[in-house]
């Protein structure tokens, strides 16, 4: 979480004195400074030659958080990248419940949920005609079950965007490794590049609209001999926002496994599907999502650590460190994929599900209710609190429907004395910008923009007090 200290100490002046300056609608001259930056920029233009998101962009990056639910064979062997695979039977979660999953995920407060369908070990996690190697080769259920279909019902029913996680890079059965070339085996790249487009339409075509689609290491391209992926993307999913898309549309990684941005990120790059920071100048709109497993935890479950033992010690270490990975994705213009691991029996250990649920209730007990809030366009934009009170923390999001468009700017608090002072910086804000200040009282807040590229559109500027 970042800081700008300022002095605690407030300057003499009495309370009555203070909220009267909220009776005037324009502070005077006599008052306060004359604001540096006028409401419209000197050059600022429209903004009409800015990258701008497709609606489904906006969408997406408006779910800000979600579940990433890695379950699949590695789960039973240990081994996310086998070179031979199990024996299928080693399959059988007796007591999976995919609502279970979903509960963790409303607890959160996830607004998408992301399973991994197929991973490395090359397990198929539906009822497939792919390739015979998945869940209907195994005497779980009967050889009938379907965790697709009933991931995704559990989304439907609970509200939750639902997401597959789909990989044609590595596949053990196959005897494929990156970048999705047969490696080892006796068999046939063709075979394979026609299996891959067979799971992928039964994924894309079998279970309703999806929110997200997962490519992991990327896609080997049709010119080098890979799968023709995209016209069946195309045709069943046009909608769907695809990580790692092969066309413009799509969002980034963010270029690391720890659930963080650097910072200035830009929701633009030049190069599509370039991670890290992305580019203020990029002409393609490609935000990023950071994922990353429970703190303590890897990617599937491999048995109990220190984080399954439910002290409060261990919950609030682990809380602390989720919410620093709030600060830095979602407060840095990213969505955050939180990742949860389902053991043997098929659900999340009980031990585990109060760090999701502290963080949901965490989050929200931060930025549900704002002290005040509001929104404009302008060089400035000012916010006028009911009353002088003390805030911690601020939120500006940028309406990115218009444009990423602001490039440096400053926030300021009206403090007693009647004196503007500065309480934060930035360089980028895009969909969302949260900053941690010093506890200061201040009767009213100011945006300020020292840098743009068109006239900012401001969709919220808000305040809070933790505490």
């Amino acid at each position: 979480m970042e800081r700008h200290e300022t002095k605690e100490t407030m300057m003499n002046m009495t309370r009555r004195s203070f909220c009267k300056s909220l009776a005037v609608g324009t502070v005077g001259a006599g008052m306060c400074p004359t604001p540096m930056f006028s409401q419209t920029l000197p050059g600022a233009d429209d903004g009409s030659g800015l990258a701008k998101p497709t609606p489904q962009q906006i969408a997406w990056q408006d779910l800000e958080l979600g579940l990433f639910i890695h379950f699949d064979m590695a789960t039973f062997t240990g081994q996310m990248k086998p070179r031979t695979p199990a024996d299928a039977n080693t399959y059988n979660p007796v007591k999976l419940d995919t609502d279970q999953w979903i509960e963790v995920a409303k607890a959160m407060g996830a607004q998408y949920a992301v399973f991994v369908a197929k991973h490395c070990t090359g397990f198929l996690s539906w009822q497939s005609n792919a390739y015979p190697y998945g869940v209907g080769q195994t005497s779980w259920r009967g050889g009938k079950g379907d965790v697709v279909r009933d991931f995704i019902g559990s989304c439907r029913k609970a509200g939750i965007k639902p997401g597959l996680y789909a990989s044609v890079s590595c596949n053990a059965w196959w005897g494929v490794d990156n970048p999705g070339v047969i490696k080892w085996g006796d068999r046939q790249q063709k075979d394979y590049n026609k299996a891959c487009e067979t799971m992928l339409t039964e994924l894309w075509s079998n279970y309703g609209e999806l929110a997200e689609i997962w490519f992991d290491g990327g896609v080997l391209p049709v010119e080098q001999g890979g799968p023709d992926l995209f016209p069946i993307l195309k045709n069943h999913q046009p909608n769907a926002i695809v990580f790692q898309s092969p066309a413009p549309g799509g969002i980034r990684w963010i270029g690391n496994e720890k659930g963080v941005a650097s910072y200035p990120c830009w929701s633009t790059v030049k190069k599509l599907n370039d991670p890290g920071q992305g580019d203020p100048d990029g002409a393609i709109w490609n935000p990023g999502e950071c994922d990353v497993p429970l703190p303590g935890h890897d990617w599937f479950w491999k048995g109990q650590t220190r984080l399954d033992k439910p002290n409060d010690e261990e919950q609030q270490k682990t809380l602390n460190r989720l919410m620093d990975m709030y600060y830095k994705s979602v407060g840095r213009n990213c969505n955050l994929l939180l990742n949860a691991t389902p053991d043997t029996t098929g659900l999340i250990p009980e031990a585990l599900t109060p760090h999701y649920a502290n963080f949901g209730k965490e989050i929200r007990r931060r930025f549900d209710t704002p002290l005040a809030e509001t929104h404009g366009e302008g060089g400035t934009v000012e916010l006028v609190l009911k009353k002088p009170a003390p805030i911690d923390h601020v939120m500006v999001m940028e309406d990115i429907a218009r444009g990423e468009r602001v490039r440096a700017y400053e926030i300021e608090g009206l403090v007693p004395g009647n004196s503007w002072r500065k309480l934060c910086d930035g360089v980028s804000v895009g969909h969302k910008r949260i900053q941690q200040v010093t506890r200061t009282e201040v009767a009213r807040i100011r945006f300020r923009a020292s840098r743009t590229v068109a006239v900012p559109k401001i969709r919220r500027l808000a305040v809070f007090d933790i505490g």
